[in-house]
């Protein structure tokens, strides 16, 4: 059986149970060109509440009924794309499901004697790749240069301080609750 947890309802502050539901089907076959992956780590990101709301954003919502949306590292169990076999260990954005059917092409194959796979989403994904090209491409830093981390307490924010002080600059990260009073 592939478990699914689906948005069941927008939530209105805090998520609650009530806002997801469990949906099980059967295992779905791979199509043409497509993969079928079991998930074994699934990243759960502050951006993803914000994909639960029905407004304009960077990304589209998620709709109702549909599966959560997430980065996911997964173990190829069936393929119809020759650029994968069973076994591969691979990363995806595959959502909050056991199983799923991509394309071969939304895949990235991990080496596990390379890395810890778990690291594919992080520092080697898609929040390392973050950190890595808001610094670099955007802010351009020099050694001894001052680089300040609004964000710095989270994924990426602490990813950005990590490369900064590799790059010989002065680091000063910003942290906190977010609470007043």
């Amino acid at each position: 059986m592939n478990r699914q947890i689906t948005l069941a309802a927008r939530p209105t502050g805090l998520p609650k149970e009530s806002d997801f539901r469990v949906v099980e089907s059967a295992i779905p076959p791979p199509g043409p060109g497509e993969v079928l992956v079991r998930t074994h780590y699934l990243s759960i990101d502050p951006y993803m509440r914000g994909r639960m709301n029905d407004a304009k954003s960077y990304a589209p919502p998620v709709a109702i009924g549909e599966v959560m949306v997430g980065g996911t590292v997964g173990r190829v169990e069936q393929s119809n794309d020759p650029n994968f076999r069973a076994g591969d260990i691979v990363a995806g954005n595959t959502g909050w499901q056991d199983y799923a059917t991509p394309k071969g092409k939304d895949l990235r194959r991990l080496d596990p004697s390379l890395a810890p796979i778990t690291t594919a989403l992080g520092v080697l994904g898609h929040i390392g790749l973050t950190a890595y090209f808001g610094l670099i491409d955007i802010c351009h830093p020099k050694a001894g240069e001052t680089v300040v981390v609004s964000g710095a307490a989270g994924a990426v924010g602490s990813t950005v301080g990590q490369i900064a002080k590799i790059l010989d600059c002065r680091v000063v990260g910003i942290a906190g609750n977010g609470c007043q009073g």
